[in-house]
């Protein structure tokens, strides 16, 4: 494919031009952006080392040749790999806080950013929330970012993935918060004997396997291991359901994002008093369960594992 950029000199240029080579190639978007021209925005602003805001007279500036051809290189690589572009340019942005991110970890995108915001009120006492679990965390960013709502709390970030957690830890270590904040291999709960918390918060893999088969090329990029999750995506939050009233203090609450698989998990367990969150800024798929009506249908959770 030819990328010739003669004629192109501003930064505007640049962002017009990638978003137009990205629609014209059909490319997918959902990695933090959802359209075109957002996904080039963010590849010319990391080439530029420009921060997410920039004033508008900005949008005017000359790219120098070196500039150019760094910008153009990713759009290339954007195009050619499929890979979203927070895997090229190793940071994706997730309840306003920025994480590093590869292809050992999802990329950012949960809804549950709009619960962080909101503190989780009314489901917790944002400031009695002492401790966090953060299960199946990849990069870490929904536990880290859970700080900023529980100032008294601290928060453990449980994945089966070695490799994940070293991004996680790189997180951590980023933002100084190895004081309140750890990294844990684990199975779900099995090496978490004993440990309790006030709150667990999971975005687990939900992938169904005829979903699997249909993701576009930019998901296929991400580890299959944090997507696929059985032949109705509910294979590990089953198990989550049975074990996390162990792990909650009296008062605890559950939430786990389960996407599209809603439909299942609704179809598998009409008894269960789940509540299902509706967000503003889009996303679906997210439920609040109580230690108390866990341990209410604590035997029926378990046959159905």
């Amino acid at each position: 494919m030819n990328y010739q950029y003669e004629g192109l000199e501003t930064l505007i240029d640049f962002v017009r031009w990638g978003g137009s080579l990205f629609r014209k190639n059909e490319l997918f978007f959902g990695h933090g952006t959802d359209n075109a021209f957002d996904e080039a925005r963010v590849l010319v602003f990391h080439a530029l080392s420009l921060p997410q805001e920039v004033p508008d007279m900005y949008w005017q500036v000359r790219l120098t040749q070196t500039e150019r051809t760094a910008v153009t290189e990713l759009f290339r690589l954007r195009i050619e790999t499929r890979k979203p572009a927070a895997y090229l340019i190793g940071e994706a942005w997730f309840a306003g806080i920025r994480f590093k991110v590869n292809e050992n970890t999802l990329v950012p995108r949960s809804p549950i950013a709009e619960l962080i915001q909101q503190r989780f009120e009314p489901w917790v006492e944002a400031d009695s929330v002492t401790r966090v679990l953060d299960m199946c965390t990849g990069s870490g960013c929904i536990g880290l970012a859970s700080l900023q709502a529980f100032p008294n709390a601290s928060v453990d970030l449980v994945d089966i993935s070695p490799e994940a957690l070293e991004v996680a830890q790189q997180n951590i270590d980023m933002y100084d918060l190895n004081d309140v904040a750890r990294a844990i291999q684990s199975d779900l709960f099995s090496n978490l004997q004993g440990e309790k918390y006030d709150l667990i918060v999971s975005n687990p893999p939900y992938v169904d396997e005829i979903e699997m088969d249909h993701l576009p090329p930019e998901f296929q990029q991400e580890p299959s291991l944090g997507l696929a999750a059985g032949k109705d995506g509910l294979d590990l939050v089953r198990k989550i359901l049975v074990e996390a009233s162990d792990h909650l203090n009296d008062d605890g609450v559950l939430v786990v994002e389960v996407g599209v698989s809603q439909y299942y998990l609704e179809q598998e367990y009409p008894e269960l008093p789940f509540y299902w969150f509706e967000f503003e800024h889009g996303g679906e798929g997210v439920f609040a369960i109580q230690k108390q009506e866990l341990e209410v249908f604590a035997e029926l959770l378990q046959q159905r594992v």
